[in-house]
């Protein structure tokens, strides 16, 4: 509990657009005063009766109580000038993401509010030692980042700027948890905590789909049925807009000096300049009317099920896990360390492609497939050709792997399929976070799990797949493509040696 000086007791909140609104609202729910300006006019009192008809609603369903709700509309007072402020303890800025606007609105505070109040940026991408810098007072500055919808996304980055007090950041996490919100601390970096964990898994789907290996639309049923994402990462950039998550990118990319696990797709700039943001304007990576009108996928091609398939022995557990899939389905498995000239070749590569894994065993690439088996087979059957496989093999595997209804995706050669590489990416860039300090492993789990949505936290992902095996797929693909996006962090390759968990905090 925090004690009756170290809570705040009246909250400005300067910006009234959609995050805005969303601070007002828990703020005033939490049983705080809450001061709510914009410089727009009439933007501030669209916002309070906005948050009237949200809290009138919530009561309607009995998620709150009448009383409770009128109570939390009445403590929302909307000052015309921001003299009002003076009053604040806390002042919360929620406008345009331009850091000349911010710069310009934190001086302006400074002359106005007590030398106690505490200024909070609700920035996503800027730096919140930049905008501390145009205070005299950098120390009261820091980082208290929301999450949209503001009430449903229950995690909120508190980010320590250069100068930040140490009591600045206690008080706001005190401030957070009163909302009833989860905490979670960050170093000032490009992306804090979510937004850089969360560049792994566009940008990597991206690049597959650059390279050729599969489209959009067959990584996104992949991702989301072998490893249980809730959105896959095309429909995720829909529905976000390429308006925001394009130049969220090239900002994190460029901040980060060019690092390579951030690089941006240029099929995001296309698309952009094409006016194809995603669900705001009707048609993104998918066309939304098309899928409106009843639209649906070509279907399979009819072939026969292959009945005699050899299986690589290379990796023994997954293998035992396949030839039990392909009995059931009803095939024979072949044994032998050289498959008869009849069979269905079955590698499992892990970080490789088919092509080299073939090549390794002495395998006709015409006749062999890649299977991922990094995931459950039971959810998801990815099949990865070489450039030459004959297309009655691979008709004739999809038809096997189908027999049972699962889900089949037959792709082009790559190293890591879709599933590996991209869950390794992600994996990998929050170790980075890891290593660099920005943030405790269990902050930066907690705050993918909440702020992402990601069925698991990257650094559990890590220690229940196998950090060694994630290492392995970075260091085939580094291999492969000889590029530093995926050289793999310290973090990630010392515990894989070690055999700690990737969780593990340094003494």
């Amino acid at each position: 509990m925090s004690s009756p000086e170290h809570r705040f007791g009246t909250v400005g909140i300067v910006g009234a657009g959609l995050m805005g609104r969303g601070i007002a609202q828990i703020t005033a729910q939490a049983g705080f005063d809450v001061l709510l300006f914009d410089s727009k006019a009439g933007a501030a009192d669209g916002a309070r009766a906005s948050i009237a008809d949200t809290l009138t609603a919530l009561a309607a369903k009995g998620k709150i109580d009448a009383s409770s709700a009128d109570r939390a509309t009445a403590r929302i007072s909307l000052p015309g000038t921001t003299d009002a402020l003076a009053a604040a303890d806390l002042v919360i800025e929620a406008i345009v993401e331009r850091l000349d606007a911010k710069q310009a609105l934190f001086e302006s505070l400074e002359a106005i509010v007590s030398d106690r109040c505490i200024l909070a940026t609700n920035t996503s991408s800027l730096s919140v030692t930049a905008i501390a810098a145009a205070c005299a007072k950098p120390a009261r500055v820091a980082g208290l980042h929301f999450f949209s919808p503001v009430p449903l996304m229950k995690v909120v980055e508190v980010i320590d700027g250069v100068l930040t007090a140490p009591d600045v950041l206690s008080r706001l996490v005190d401030f957070a948890r009163a909302l009833g919100h989860t905490p979670v601390r960050a170093k000032d970096t490009p992306g804090f905590i979510v937004n850089h964990a969360g560049r792994g898994y566009g940008t990597e789907a991206l690049r597959i789909v650059g390279e050729g290996i599969a489209d959009f639309e067959a990584v996104d049923r992949i991702l989301k049925r072998a490893v249980g994402f809730r959105m896959g990462p095309f429909e995720l950039l829909d529905l976000t807009g390429l308006d925001v998550s394009h130049p969220v990118t090239e900002s994190i990319y460029h901040q980060f000096y060019g690092e390579p696990r951030f690089r941006p797709s240029p099929l995001t700039a296309q698309r952009l300049a094409a006016g194809l943001l995603g669900r705001k304007s009707g048609r993104g990576f998918y066309d939304y009317a098309a899928k409106q009108s009843g639209a649906v996928a070509d279907a399979a091609p009819n072939a026969s099920p292959a009945r005699r398939v050899w299986i690589s022995a290379r990796e023994a557990g997954p293998r035992a896990r396949v030839a039990e899939l392909v009995e059931s389905l009803g095939a024979d498995v072949v044994e032998g360390s050289t498959p008869p000239g009849d069979a269905l070749c079955l590698v499992l590569p892990l970080g490789r492609d088919a092509t080299t894994a073939a090549l390794d065993e002495g395998l006709d690439p015409t006749r062999t497939l890649a299977l991922d088996t990094m995931f459950d087979v039971r959810a998801q059957r990815t099949l990865m050709k070489t450039p030459v496989t004959d297309a009655v093999i691979s008709d004739s595997a999809r038809a096997l792997f189908a027999t049972d209804g699962g889900s089949v995706e037959i792709i082009h050669d790559s190293p890591g399929f879709v599933a590996q590489r991209v869950i390794a990416h992600i994996v990998n860039i929050a170790c980075d976070i890891a290593q660099q300090r920005i943030a405790s492993p269990a902050d930066i789990d907690l705050a993918v799990r909440i702020g992402l949505g990601y069925p698991s936290g990257p650094l559990a992902w890590g220690d229940s797949l196998g950090a060694p095996r994630v290492l392995r797929i970075l260091e085939e693909m580094l291999r492969a493509y000889g590029d530093p996006r995926y050289r793999a962090s310290p973090w990630l390759s010392r515990r894989s040696r070690l055999g700690v968990s990737l969780l593990t905090p340094e003494s």
